[in-house]
């Protein structure tokens, strides 16, 4: 599996390797592990900008997702494609986050990864409060295998 990262933000420290290692962990869970996917790590200017041209949001927010199929990904007529899509994280957003989620940046950036990666699989909590529901529940079962005995605090919708 390929995970490729470009860190373009200069104002938290990232521990790169682990991000990668810790992604692959999760395309695996998945059963994605001949899945290639892009992250693009960004401060907040950069992901509104993103976010008003390609959802006309005009705000930052944590994590965009930019699929690189076509179609029902769980259709077994679909032609399956080895690029998963690509990420684009707010690392500026992630880091007040992750206080509010009671977890610590790196933490909060697998979880932003994992819901990014839920919506390239089809997944939209925003369909339904059932999708919601059952696209939380999904996040928080990776979340756990990535890192076995912490959860997000209670406030946190992931």
């Amino acid at each position: 599996m390929t995970v490729l990262i470009k860190n373009a933000q200069r104002k938290h420290k990232l521990n790169v390797r682990e991000l990668r290692r810790k992604t692959q962990k999760i395309l695996a869970v998945l059963g994605l592990a001949h899945s290639e996917l892009s992250l693009c790590f960004m401060n907040d200017e950069k992901i509104r900008s993103l976010n008003s041209q390609y959802r006309d949001v005009d705000r930052a927010t944590d994590v965009l997702s930019f699929s690189q199929s076509e179609g029902d990904p769980d259709d077994p007529d679909e032609p399956k494609t080895d690029l998963l899509g690509d990420l684009a994280v707010s690392v500026a957003t992630a880091s007040r986050q992750a206080r509010e989620h009671q977890l610590s940046l790196q933490q909060e950036l697998i979880l932003l990864i994992i819901h990014g990666i839920l919506h390239l699989r089809g997944m939209d909590h925003e369909k339904s409060d059932r999708e919601a529901e059952a696209m939380r529940r999904k996040t928080r079962k990776i979340f756990s295998e990535i890192f076995p005995g912490k959860r997000p605090g209670p406030n946190c919708p992931f």
